[in-house]
């Protein structure tokens, strides 16, 4: 018997740009058609290219809103209370809202959207990063009171479509997730940077020194996936006293990496606070 596609889910994307196209091309054709997703984005171009999909798209909220069962926020945190506010008319009781402003905290959403009866909590709030562009992502999640079961399994089959997923308890986790995961590639890749420029600095070529520092990083985070011991075993399996490994390892430790480390991700957390505190006002 052919396999039958699940189109049930209706979808808004409010904001169309990279990180909505990634969600889009991981559910069309798996739990919705290009049909069942409504675009809100001002850009005329990004609103063309939805159109030329098969999905609606309008420049601002519309009625078409109060027909959708998810409304997805990716917009940026500057413009995220006015867009809530805005699109606030058209919501329903049974709407899950799910979030990916950075720095705006479910309560601020709660309030916006509330009405006389108070603030309106089936909301998830999630924390991806940019790999999730190539459906490699990580993405934090915390749930809302108001967010049953079925909501829950539901925010989580969506932002799957861009890789995986973790739930954490509230937006303070949310917040340790943005330091480390969500800036996290841009640690990354400032790593790779730096190792592509000391091998040039050995006698490679640009080429080869960025061939070989992204297929050991590849390699490496493959291997600390795949195997069942901590990072710590496997870096000492990799480290033959006296031997290469541990001349380099040393000048890390002597420089103070991991001291280096947890003041730069503690710096991204209080900035994420300081973020929450500023737009949720």
């Amino acid at each position: 018997m052919a396999k039958t596609t699940n189109t049930q889910l209706s979808l808004a994307l409010i904001g169309g740009g990279n990180m909505a196209s990634a969600l889009a091309s991981g559910l069309i054709g798996r739990r919705c058609a290009a049909a069942d997703i409504h675009v809100i984005d001002h850009n005329a171009a990004a609103r063309e290219r939805w159109e030329a999909l098969g999905a609606h798209a309008a420049a601002a909220p519309d009625a078409r809103l109060s027909e959708c069962r998810v409304w997805f926020f990716a917009v940026k945190p500057q413009v995220m209370a006015e867009v809530v506010r805005q699109c606030q008319p058209w919501l329903k009781p049974g709407t899950l809202v799910i979030s990916i402003a950075a720095g705006i905290p479910s309560a601020a959403i709660a309030r916006w959207l509330g009405d006389a009866q108070g603030p309106y909590t089936r909301i998830v709030r999630c924390m991806p990063n940019t790999p999730a562009l190539i459906a490699c992502g990580m993405t934090g999640m915390t749930a809302m009171p108001g967010v049953d079961a079925d909501d829950h399994a539901l925010a989580e089959t969506l932002l799957r479509a861009v890789g995986e997923v973790l739930w954490v308890p509230d937006d303070t986790a949310i917040d340790a997730v943005t330091a480390l995961s969500g800036s996290g590639p841009a640690y990354v890749f400032l790593f790779l940077e730096a190792l592509i420029a000391a091998g040039v600095r050995q006698g490679l070529d640009a080429e080869q020194a960025r061939q070989l520092a992204l297929a050991t990083f590849h390699g490496a985070t493959q291997l600390a996936t795949l195997s069942p011991d901590t990072p710590a075993v496997l870096r000492e399996r990799v480290t033959s006293k006296g031997g290469t490994t541990a001349a380099a390892l040393a000048v890390f430790e002597q420089r103070g990496l991991a001291a280096i480390m947890d003041e730069a991700v503690a710096a991204a957390a209080r900035r994420a606070h300081e973020l929450a505190q500023e737009f949720s006002r």
